[in-house]
């Protein structure tokens, strides 16, 4: 991919229009009875006229065979190498809420989880417990004190929230509890480093504080703590692709994200409809969108395939109010797969389509896994989508002389 400081020097300001709307978790695998994977079984009308319109491919958001994370996974669709651009879910969660991040600040994202009578996890999202009781619990939490540190327990949303560690030398150098796994127990939080020993400590304390907070409190009778991480200072998308970037997401990590790389976050409701209400609403405002859905993720994760199904279907019908703003680029994909066989995410690429004025339509007439394999762009990185989002909105000059 080329860098950074070379884009910068290419780019231009143009009033064209580009939407990258994200689909998380799109990519899926064959369900065993039918051979479809998820996109294959949805009728999808509306994705498949944009897929005759456009070229289409598969992306790899980090590498082929590697399995990303949602914050590697977005971070390369906004033109950030993921091995180079690395950052724990701790300061995303925070930054998704509002919480104001200091330079020492330690945050790590907290699961709400089930554990029985033996300490073993049986479920990692205590049955997706509602907001009001994860607000409910962090209150709870938030009684806990450890000496050295002050302690912020937020919540975020369903069996999710944060916690803030702040104070003098903290290190974000520390290994997750949580052993992503049914049937363990939470692993002890451990330094990576000789200056996150005391972090290390500190974290652990309030662990077994909060063991004992929350034994009576079932089905969410303890946490997982992963992602630890401090603000990074990074490029904004404003300064390396001259654009003025915007976010509509109704998940908190995903509006903290956008904040990391300098989008502006828009207000907006928890539904696709009060999402594509906010992008009419600030269209002028702003040449470039993210467009955010959580659902056909969650669903592949619950292993609802046909839960992922229905959600794509009801995203396919929300397309036609997208079209009819009329972006000079739109692209549509996914940060990674989640197949609904698997119940997680995925090393395997994702679904990727381009429609503009200005290129070059392949032959692909659907918007599915198999179809995109055949398409013109063939398999690539997905860190490479925004230099060609950018020359399809005829906002790059000739690269040399």
């Amino acid at each position: 991919m080329i860098g950074f400081d070379h884009i910068s020097k290419i780019v231009q300001r143009t009033d064209s229009k580009i939407v990258l709307f994200v689909m998380d978790g799109l990519g899926g695998l064959p369900h065993p009875e039918t051979g479809r994977t998820e996109l294959e079984t949805a009728r999808t009308p509306n994705l498949d006229k944009v897929a005759a319109e456009s070229i289409c491919g598969l992306i790899d958001p980090v590498s082929p065979g590697i399995t990303p994370g949602s914050g590697p996974g977005h971070l390369s669709l906004f033109g950030y190498a993921p091995l180079k651009y690395e950052i724990g879910r701790g300061v995303l969660e925070a930054l998704g809420i509002g919480v104001e991040l200091k330079e020492e600040d330690v945050a790590a994202r907290g699961n709400f989880c089930t554990v029985d009578t033996e300490g073993r996890i049986s479920d990692r999202r205590a049955g997706r417990i509602s907001t009001e009781k994860n607000q409910e619990l962090c209150r709870l939490l938030s009684g806990i004190k450890v000496a050295g540190v002050e302690l912020v327990v937020a919540p975020v949303k369903e069996h999710r929230f944060v916690l803030l560690l702040r104070g003098k030398k903290l290190s974000g150098d520390l290994i997750d509890s949580d052993p992503q796994h049914v049937g363990l127990a939470p692993l002890p939080v451990k330094a990576v480093s000789s200056s996150a020993e005391t972090t290390a400590r500190l974290v652990n304390e309030f662990v077994v504080q909060a063991k004992e907070t929350l034994r009576s409190c079932h089905p969410a009778n303890m946490v997982l703590l992963r992602g630890f991480s401090q603000l990074p200072h990074w490029p904004l998308m404003s300064d390396v692709f001259k654009l003025n970037p915007a976010a509509i997401a109704s998940y908190p990590m995903y509006r903290g994200l956008a904040r990391l790389v300098g989008m502006k976050v828009l207000a907006t409701g928890g539904t696709l409809a009060e999402e594509m209400a906010t992008l009419r609403q600030h269209y002028s405002e702003h040449d470039f969108f993210f467009l955010h859905v959580k659902q056909t993720d969650s669903r592949g994760e619950d292993g609802d395939f046909q839960a992922k199904v229905k959600a794509i279907e009801e995203i396919d019908a929300y397309l036609p109010e997208l079209l009819s703003l009329k972006p000079d680029v739109l692209m549509v994909t996914g940060d990674h797969s989640t197949p609904a066989t698997l119940a997680s995410h995925s090393w395997h690429p994702v679904p990727f389509m381009l429609r503009s004025h200005w290129c070059r339509p392949d032959h692909v007439r659907e918007f599915n896994e198999s179809a995109c394999a055949q398409g013109a762009m063939g398999r690539f990185p997905s860190v490479e989508i925004m230099t060609l989002a950018l020359a399809n909105a005829l906002k790059l000059d000739k690269f040399g002389a």
